[in-house]
């Protein structure tokens, strides 16, 4: 290898792990490495392999220039297209681009090409319109077989989760379609911080104040209203100044201070609080030569404290950086990761960097990660093996003081498994078919996604939770009550389960155990959801049940119907998800 550069061991593996891939399947595939592990190494690998033409994406222009200069270390030649960085060049072997250039110019790559590298894939929708969906298309028509392959240090986005279905270590991260279909190499953060390769996060919980942005409600992308955000922010002038005073009270022994506001106002509010001849302000409205000079007098340390909103989380290099400090509220675990990352990079007399969250967020960066969006402020990721494969799953979930888990947020088993028998999987691993919530089909009894609109099995129809509680709420002979619990007692040799209303209000209905349909009914309906479903059992007898009847699941809502002077049970809607409000919920 020409050059200056010789690739670390992780390196050579993540380029290994792309050819074995490619060289038997055209499939689009991820590589997960954390921020300052060398992306651009491994893409500038891939490059100088190539045979054939190549196009590397970045969607900011500081990561086209970064990775294109990586390339040209190599003593090898490469383009550049990319209007930021004024040049258009499209003709050679490999092509180093910014997403938005080649979008508005697809005639340029008109053209056969190999391989798409695409840097911070994360980025990536589904939406066949968007700039990369268009490229991708474009370039297909010279070349059906082209393949993709994607980089990130945070697989995940907000609104559809992993960005990938399969994971080369056996398990399935989602079972509907995503824009990548393999995962075929990952490094944790914490390998990297353990071998010395990035910077150890010092994550102190001990701000002087902190903001509660508890009451606003984020976007899909996991973003807040600016407007609503600026109003909370206004009515806590005092949080903005105790908080400013702490930064500069910890920064005296720190290099480099990165801040990360919540909206513009509040940017120039906290630059009004840091030292005048200190601080510098980049928002998205930042000219871009004014911008690369204030970056440039940061880096050279001109500058102690950097002050951004949504503007320098990726493509950002600068490693003296020793200091952040969140001001920002976001329920997406990648933003934050990627915020945390500008301060891993190692650099000279560097021993840790200070990571100070003062919006709550509550993230831990070496958890396992999960990939969803997270359910509320005190969830953690939770190990559930499936009763089923016994894989380890790692779901949102909520535990006692012990560290016992008393509920997640688990939807399907992520493991694979081998069928040797199923000629649809043709000998190859598939998604095991647990499912910790589900709606059953009325047609087949298959369990389904309780988002699901058609049977999987069978195709039939699936009513939707909303339309069904709407049609009941309009009969006349039709109770519906928002379940706030159950209970259990026996009747006459019968179990009777009686669903509470947190008005009051009570329905109830009856169990033959003795009677083999009915005992199945209860065990589909409540033993494969007892304990929260993370132990799935099937009763035999009242007594069973009446042993154990503080640890069943009640459905979120029951709809009855009148019969003459009773009203009888006929529909229970566990694991709601719609429009409704659900009991005790404001």
């Amino acid at each position: 290898m020409s050059g200056s550069f010789q690739l670390r061991d992780y390196q050579r593996d993540a380029v290994e792990a792309t050819l074995v891939h490619f060289r038997k399947s055209d499939a689009p595939a991820v590589i997960v490495l954390p921020t300052g592990a060398g992306k651009s190494l491994v893409i500038a690998e891939l490059a100088r392999l190539a045979r054939r033409k190549i196009l590397v994406l970045a969607h900011v222009k500081e990561l086209v220039e970064q990775n294109h200069n990586k390339y040209l270390s190599y003593g090898l030649e490469g383009g550049l297209y990319s209007a930021g960085l004024k040049q258009k060049q499209s003709h050679y072997q490999v092509t180093f681009a910014s997403v938005q250039s080649v979008a508005r110019n697809l005639k340029d790559f008109a053209t056969e090409h190999s391989l798409v590298i695409i840097d911070e894939c994360h980025r990536i929708s589904d939406d066949e319109n968007s700039q990369y969906q268009q490229i991708f298309a474009q370039l297909r028509e010279y070349n059906p077989g082209l393949k993709l392959l994607g980089l990130t240090a945070t697989p995940y986005r907000m609104g559809i989760g992993w960005i990938y279905r399969y994971h080369y270590r056996g398990f399935c991260r989602s079972s509907d379609p995503r824009p990548f279909e393999h995962c075929i190499y990952e490094l944790p953060l914490q390998y990297m911080i353990r071998r010395g390769f990035l910077t150890p996060p010092k994550m102190v919980d001990a701000p002087i104040a902190q903001y509660d942005f508890s009451a606003l409600n984020a976007n899909k992308a996991g973003n807040y209203a600016e407007a609503e955000v600026n109003q909370l922010l206004i009515s806590h002038p005092r949080v903005t100044r105790a908080i400013c005073e702490q930064i500069m009270e910890l920064a005296a022994e720190r290099c480099g201070v990165m801040v990360f506001a919540a909206t513009v106002k509040h940017a120039h509010e906290i630059c009004g609080y840091l030292p005048d001849g200190q601080t510098a302000l980049i928002t998205g409205a930042t000219p871009s030569a004014e911008r690369d000079q204030l970056i440039s007098r940061y880096k050279e340390r001109k500058i102690k404290y950097l002050v951004n909103v949504a503007v320098l989380t990726t493509g950002f290099d600068a490693p003296h950086v020793d200091f952040i400090a969140i001001l920002r509220p976001t329920q997406s675990v990648s933003l934050f990761q990627q915020i945390t990352g500008r301060g891993l990079r190692l650099a000279e007399g560097k021993k840790d960097c200070l990571v100070m969250d003062y919006a709550g967020n509550g993230f831990d960066l070496f958890a396992p990660e999960v990939g969803q969006p997270k359910p509320d402020s005190s969830s953690i990721p939770v190990q559930v093996f499936c009763p089923l494969c016994e894989f380890a799953n790692i779901f949102w979930g909520k535990t006692d003081e012990e560290g016992n888990i008393i509920e997640h947020y688990g939807r399907r088993c992520q493991g694979l498994v081998q069928r040797e028998h199923d000629t649809l999987s043709q000998g190859k691993a598939v998604q095991c078919d647990y499912r910790f919530r589900f709606k059953e089909c009325p047609q087949c009894n298959a369990e389904n996604d309780i988002a699901a609109r058609n049977c999987h099995q069978c195709g039939h129809a699936i009513i939707d939770p909303d339309d069904q509680l709407k049609a009941a709420l309009k009969l006349k002979d039709a109770m519906v009550i928002r379940c706030a619990g159950i209970s259990m007692t026996e009747s006459n040799g019968r179990l009777r389960v009686i669903y509470h209303d947190e008005q009051g209000e009570e329905l109830s209905e009856l169990f033959d155990l003795h009677n083999s349909k009915q005992r199945k009914r209860f065990n589909d309906l409540f033993g494969r959801r007892f304990a929260h479903s993370l132990a799935p059992q099937q009763f035999n007898s009242v007594d069973e049940v009446l042993a154990e009847s503080q640890l069943f699941s009640a459905p979120d809502f029951v709809v009855a119907r009148k019969s003459g002077q009773y009203w009888r049970v006929q529909e229970r809607i566990f694991d709601y998800q719609g429009n409704y409000r659900k009991a005790n919920q404001l």
